[in-house]
């Protein structure tokens, strides 16, 4: 039997040599504007990172603020708890009644309206 060779029309082609260009044959204004476009483009690549970088340092920044004035808050309500517990003692120890029934303890009672006097401390 013979052998059949499936692949005969895709016969690799002999290398064709081809002439590259030599590094002096490209014009030189040509290389200039290639190394500029390089070193443009490295220039925006920084700026852009540096963008970034201010706009990820701002939102760090704004959210620490953030994070002290939640405890500033929760401190101001802490402290207004605090002022009302101590206005309530103080009213309810300055109070009338209470101070009535301590001085009854005491052996204390009230003076009867008709005792009440006013001294003169010298005023005109």
């Amino acid at each position: 039997m013979a052998a059949l060779d499936w692949f005969a029309t895709d016969v690799a082609a002999p290398p064709v040599a081809r002439s590259r260009p030599r590094p002096h044959s490209v014009p030189r204004a040509r290389r200039r504007a290639q190394g500029r476009r390089l070193g443009g483009g490295i220039f925006w690549i920084s700026a852009f990172a540096v963008l970034l970088a201010g706009v990820v340092a701002v939102n760090v920044a704004v959210l620490r603020v953030n994070m002290s004035v939640n405890d500033l808050g929760k401190q101001q309500l802490d402290l207004q708890a605090q002022n009302a517990s101590l206005s309530s003692q103080v009213s309810s120890a300055g109070s009338s009644i209470r101070i009535e029934q301590a001085a009854r303890r005491l052996g204390l009672t009230p003076a009867p309206a008709m005792d009440t006097s006013y001294v003169d401390l010298g005023g005109k």
